[in-house]
């Protein structure tokens, strides 16, 4: 069976994935993301108004014209989390495509939330829900697999294509980890077993976020306790205490919540996405909220949400708030410029429970954000975090696990690939022969 994958989006770059597999006349397509970088560039684009078109040219979407070089029709369009640089393109490119979008259930709702967002596209998809461990039939003899993986998101999976030649893992994005503070551990029983099936794994998709840091990537529930350190070490402060972390990180949020109520403050979620993902997984039963938590979007209901608090106390209240990365437009970013009825004052605290993304437009806009706090007199409470993504020793152990007869690095720029490619050519690879270092818009025809 003729085996190719064209390697679309997310292979110059963190952000904007898309990959296809074609097995015979049959396609898979991994993620339709978006690079929120390129859109943060342009002051106030909503991206629901803009044709697929413009966004391409912004570099902000995947360019799928390879598409049609892959013989073959599609048979589903596979997200494997929630999280944008994955799902942010589905409502400008999922239309193109006669094919439902097959997800797990939080995502699938995520991506309900997107395609109901779009403007421009009425994206018709039928919409499938497929749980980790389950599987579903391609075509004669094509199989898709779902095996559930530990990521910075709820309800992340790595989706598998069985073919007669062998396996091919989309391995985008995870971490190994056994102890997680929301749903199962990382379902290494099941790579292993695909490793050793059949024809074995003819090609292992990687994400190469973290190649280049020794080691392995710590828990959630190792962050958790960082967390709960740093909380508790200032829980007799009587001024403002101010936390922001990734809106989509459920995990996180549920700690931020309960350490919250642990010091006697009231949390209270603030920001668009902040209510949109937690309430969410609420709505969903992956999470438990206090019944009266608040949660608050629309900028007059946080501002309300704001008075309330400085008329009630800053010491009695705890704000989770969007804005880790400097977003402009975001809660964070606002109150340091002075724009919310918040009011920071010197020795107020700003826990930062996220890492900035390795990237030159966030890394200048958390910058400027940090330096904004600072000058209202904020101390502030950095890189209390543990990454999604594998690093060193997870990216070993996911080799040996597999043993896959092809690796294609991905989720990367060429600089990135780098430690990946020295740390699959250390494990007997060979750059040109068995390992692909491509780039957007490529095709790679691993069977003839």
């Amino acid at each position: 069976m003729e085996i190719e994958i064209a390697t679309i989006g997310g292979y110059e770059e963190v952000g904007r994935q898309m990959t296809a597999v074609r097995a015979g006349d049959d396609v898979v397509i991994f993620d339709m993301g978006l690079n929120l970088s390129k859109v943060l560039l342009h002051d106030n684009v909503e991206t629901e108004k803009l044709h697929s078109l413009d966004l391409i040219d912004m570099g902000a979407i995947p360019d799928d014209r390879v598409m049609s070089d892959l013989e073959g029709d599609v048979k589903a369009i596979v997200p494997t989390h929630g999280h944008l640089d994955h799902i942010g393109a589905i409502s400008k490119l999922a239309h193109r495509y006669s094919a439902p979008i097959v997800a797990s259930p939080f995502t699938i709702e995520l991506v309900k939330q997107q395609i109901q967002g779009e403007e421009k596209f009425g994206v018709e998809n039928d919409l499938m829900k497929m749980e980790a461990g389950e599987t579903m039939q391609l075509g004669d003899e094509v199989e898709l697999e779902f095996v559930n993986v530990t990521h910075s998101i709820i309800d992340a999976i790595n989706p598998v294509v069985h073919t007669p030649e062998g396996a091919i893992v989309y391995g985008l994005d995870k971490r190994m980890d056994y102890s997680p503070v929301l749903g199962d551990p990382i379902d290494m029983k099941r790579f292993r077993e695909i490793g050793r099936e059949g024809n074995g794994v003819l090609a292992y998709i990687e994400d190469c976020t973290n190649a280049g840091r020794k080691g392995r990537t710590p828990s959630e529930s190792v962050a958790r306790r960082h967390l709960k350190d740093v909380l508790y070490s200032v829980q007799d402060y009587d001024g403002g205490i101010v936390a922001t972390t990734f809106s989509s990180h459920i995990a996180r949020v549920k700690s931020l919540v309960e350490f919250a109520q642990d010091i006697d403050r009231t949390p209270v979620l603030l920001g668009r996405s902040m209510e949109k993902y937690s309430g969410t997984a609420e709505r969903l039963n992956f999470v438990d909220f206090p019944e009266d938590m608040g949660m608050f979007g629309h900028r007059k209901s946080v501002d309300r949400t704001f008075k309330r608090i400085m008329k009630e106390g800053k010491e009695n209240y705890l704000p989770i708030v969007t804005g880790h990365q400097g977003e402009p437009r975001a809660m964070l970013t606002r109150m340091g410029r002075g724009e919310t009825p918040y009011q920071l004052e010197d020795g107020d605290k700003v826990v930062f429970s996220a890492r900035v993304i390795p990237e030159p437009t966030n890394e200048g806009q958390r910058y400027q954000s940090e330096r904004l706090l600072k000058m209202q007199g904020a101390r502030i409470f950095d890189d209390v975090h543990v990454s999604g993504h594998l690093r060193e020793e997870g990216h070993y152990e996911m080799l040996d696990t597999l043993q896959p007869q092809h690796v294609i690095p991905a989720h990367q720029n060429m600089k990135g690939y780098a430690p990946y490619v020295d740390l699959c050519e250390s494990q007997g690879y060979r750059l040109g022969r068995d390992l692909h270092a491509t780039r957007n818009g490529n095709l790679i025809q691993l069977v003839d």
